[in-house]
């Protein structure tokens, strides 16, 4: 596997790569990668000729009170387990270089982004569309995986995508879980085995709400509740929001219109930030 840390490399080698009429994938990660991330990068690889991933933590995304100097980073534990999993290239460029000293330019959804997540957060989409529109500018991939645990995040850069014309692909992936329910995420390693046990709470209440619709209750505010109430015994879960949203435009629906409407949790658990979802 080849490691380009140099923006300039890396668009001269996928402009060979292009030259050679290869299907370029990309997987953008912000590393600390774990097995959600590599049934990504295997996506790709069934869908690609060769697979990119983008490992960069980046700061555009972090609220200034949230843990970017924490974030878990193994970049060497990283690049073997990319190998491992079939990636072709790792993109693993400087905060320096992509952001250089007076960098003043930012790309911004002012629909998607706005609820959910937007609220707590309302400059981490404008960090995650910026950064991904760089990738897409420097790789020029065919074809982009995201996986379905950020949904939010995927809404808003199909809407970047179609509204700025990009010629790539957004592939989603299905959210993995470990064996007891949790859906992996690069900060469940903050977790204690106390608050595992507690963050629990959350993908049991998005499968309770689950089936519940399979049951035909399809009244939203009655789903939100139960779930809501599932989470509230847990001692060290503190519910940001439960919502059920159109999947593709994140906007509040009242009743559940299966195979378009999605529950989204977000939830501390202590001081740990977990967000979850589940198609209904």
């Amino acid at each position: 596997m080849q490691v380009i840390a140099s923006i300039y490399d890396m668009q001269s080698t996928a402009e060979n790569l292009r030259s050679k009429d290869r299907l370029i994938g990309l997987v953008p990660t912000m590393g600390a990668l774990h097995e959600g991330h590599l049934s990504l990068i295997r996506l790709a690889k069934e869908r690609a000729d060769t697979v990119i991933v983008s490992i960069f933590v980046n700061p555009t995304q972090f609220g200034p009170s949230e843990d970017f100097t924490n974030y878990p980073r193994d970049l060497g534990r990283d690049l073997d387990l990319c190998e491992k999993a079939g990636a072709d290239l790792a993109f693993t460029p400087a905060v320096e270089e992509m952001y250089p000293k007076a960098y003043s330019t930012y790309v911004t959804e002012e629909l998607i982004s706005k609820p959910l997540c937007g609220i707590s957060r309302p400059a981490h989409f404008r960090g995650v569309t910026t950064i991904v529109a760089k990738l897409f500018n420097i790789v020029r991939p065919d074809l982009a995986v995201f996986g379905q645990k950020d949904a939010q995040q995927v809404a808003v850069i199909k809407k970047m995508v179609n509204d700025l014309h990009f010629c790539v692909d957004i592939v989603t992936a299905p959210t993995v879980r470990d064996a007891d329910g949790l859906a992996m995420s690069s900060r469940n390693r903050f977790l204690t085995a106390t608050q595992r046990g507690e963050a629990l709470a959350i993908s049991q209440a998005l499968h309770k709400a689950k089936a519940m619709v399979e049951g035909g209750v399809h009244n939203s505010d009655r789903l939100i509740a139960e779930a809501t109430h599932l989470m509230g015994e847990r001692r060290r879960v503190r519910v940001i929001y439960t919502s059920i949203v159109d999947r593709c435009t994140m906007e509040a629906v009242r009743e559940v219109l299966p195979g378009k409407a999605m529950m989204a949790i977000a939830a501390w658990v202590d001081e740990v930030r977990l967000i979850d979802n589940i198609l209904l």
